[in-house]
């Protein structure tokens, strides 16, 4: 593992352009955001995205995995038409800690088994993420660095991460410790929109 350490509010912008090219060349990347850190990939990576499924032991359905965008346009590139509602929502509530469930296009789903037909997206307040999207060739596909303990269920020590993910992750881009809460999680697919979990982001 590659472990590249990251100022929360100014990173460095040859680290970022040296940590997307090696993620738009297949590599796999534990990366912080708004909540807690996550791992990913280029979601055009078909092979990295059933390399994180191995790494986190949990088949495709289960790893929830949310596409991490740069704004509400790049994430309109994926999926079907995006209502008013759900427009005035996400302008609301983004860039934050919140993760949108929309349908999918059929773009989208040819690099998922079973045609994903909803897909997860966000648009993190998280400074260094942000960054390192001007040079990503695709958006990120990430899930949460979840722990299968009991009491600590997620990974926010960028030490600890080393530790257990050394051998297993490409790069750990370490913006220092991360949140403990989850992202809220919304449902936009039916004809209202469904609070599926209540995480950091506040829903008013």
């Amino acid at each position: 593992m590659h472990r590249i350490y990251f100022h929360e509010k100014n990173p460095n912008k040859r680290d970022l352009k040296e940590v997307a090219d090696r993620i738009n060349q297949g590599e796999i990347v534990i990366f912080p955001t708004d909540t807690i850190y996550a791992i990913g990939c280029l979601m055009t990576n078909r092979t990295g995205i059933e390399k994180i499924c191995r790494i986190m032991n949990k088949k495709e359905k289960q790893a929830k995995m949310s596409l991490i965008c740069p704004n509400i346009s790049v994430i309109s590139q994926y999926t079907i038409q995006i209502s008013n509602d759900v427009f005035k929502t996400m302008k609301r509530y983004l860039p934050g800690p919140y993760t949108f469930i929309l349908k999918s296009n059929n773009y989208v789903q040819k690099f998922f088994k079973n045609s994903k037909e909803e897909i997860g997206v966000r648009i993190p307040d998280n400074e260094i993420l942000n960054s390192l999207q001007e040079f990503l060739n695709a958006p990120l596909i990430s899930t949460s660095l979840n722990s299968e303990d009991d009491i600590q269920k997620y990974y926010t020590d960028p030490d600890e991460i080393q530790e257990i993910f050394t051998h297993k992750v490409d790069i750990l881009m370490d913006g220092g410790i991360g949140d403990y809460a989850e992202s809220t999680v919304l449902d936009c697919t039916g004809t209202e929109i469904e609070l599926l979990r209540e995480g950091k982001g506040e829903v008013y």
